[in-house]
């Protein structure tokens, strides 16, 4: 059986199968609603059932509270329709410029930034084009059919091959080929490019960037894309990690800090130990933000990281800086735990 969504306010409509997400179907037919994750664990793509009845799949009470649910909100990328729907979300126009595609890719590099983070280099087809946007991700097909997805850490104004940075998990399926047996040519097959993760170039507000750990892979992209852009908009970076070795290409950072007029690196560790001899800001990288900017309702802020480094900073930026909540743009990386449970 197959439903009619229909989306509020833009009117824009498509059909949606009783089994699938309404999330797949809006992709499937260009209509870009806002999502992260797609698995229900960082609340990217939620939004209100203005009428109809749907049904969710299994997802996490945090990006989806009791309250919220009760209200009528839904995360489209778990819900499935059960009638007909009308839905209100803000939807990101100009998604049909950038299609999912399937695409093969051949393994040209693995380089380790630090012992437990690999800079893989992808190269795509000859005389093919990924078209994308900084800050978006792709997903690697599995031979199990399952997925695992990693953000584009290169601006689409670089032409070439495609990079990722992708953190060690002990016992991750994807993550321990990547570490102990992947070799230089072998073919990785991929979909993308996904999310809702991007500059919203239309506006002329400073820029925070927020990023924890490999969190930093499409700030790095962003970046690159607003020198790309010649873009005269203040941005700060706050990086944080656990121990100084975590900031894994901090010396790229402190190169964007000598050479952008308008650009500020801030660093900072949570656990230093004595032997890092750490001089910098220390504590939750959130935090550091809040204490040199107890005032943000004049900024954007795109942050990508662990969810809960990014839910503690959308709650305390919101609440306690004024930050507009429309200004705060996400990507919480999921680990193989969230995939699962």
């Amino acid at each position: 059986m197959t439903f009619q969504v229909t989306v509020q306010p833009s009117g824009h409509g498509f059909p949606c199968g009783a089994d699938e997400t309404v999330l797949s179907a809006a992709i499937r037919a260009g209509v870009g609603l806002p999502y992260g994750c797609k698995n229900g664990a960082c609340g990217s793509c939620k939004g209100k059932v203005v009428s109809g009845f749907v049904e969710h799949k299994s997802y996490q009470q945090r990006a989806l509270s009791h309250d919220e649910k009760d209200g009528g909100f839904a995360l489209f990328c778990c819900a499935t329709p059960q009638s007909d729907l009308a839905i209100e979300v803000h939807e990101i126009t100009g998604s049909a410029d950038y299609p999912v595609r399937k695409m093969p890719s051949r393994v040209t590099s693995i380089e380790r930034a630090a012992p437990d983070v690999a800079i893989v280099t992808l190269q795509l087809p000859a005389n093919e084009v990924l078209a994308y946007r900084a800050g978006q991700y792709i997903e690697f097909m599995l031979k199990d059919g399952k997925r695992r997805a990693y953000s584009l850490a290169n601006a689409p104004s670089l032409e070439g091959p495609v990079t990722l940075h992708i953190r060690y998990m002990a016992g991750g399926l994807f993550t321990e080929h990547v570490f102990n047996t992947m070799k230089e040519r072998d073919i990785l097959r991929f979909d993308g490019p996904h999310g809702s993760f991007f500059l919203r170039e239309e506006s002329a507000k400073p820029i925070v960037l927020l990023a924890s750990g490999t969190g930093f892979a499409p700030i790095k992209a962003l970046v690159e894309h607003l020198i790309h852009l010649k873009s005269a908009r203040p941005v700060t970076l706050y990086w944080g990690g656990r121990r100084p070795g975590d900031l894994y290409m901090s010396g790229l950072c402190e190169q964007w800090t000598a050479t952008l007029p308008n650009f500020r690196y801030v660093p900072v560790v949570s656990h230093a130990m004595p032997d890092d001899h750490w001089q910098g800001r220390t504590g939750y990288v959130h935090k550091a933000v809040l204490h040199d900017l107890p005032d943000m309702s004049g900024y954007q802020v795109y942050a990508c990281g662990v969810p809960v480094m990014v839910e503690a900073a959308q709650r305390d930026f919101v609440a306690d800086a004024g930050l507009p909540a429309d200004e705060f743009y996400a990507d919480a990386f999921t680990s193989e735990a969230d995939l699962n449970s």
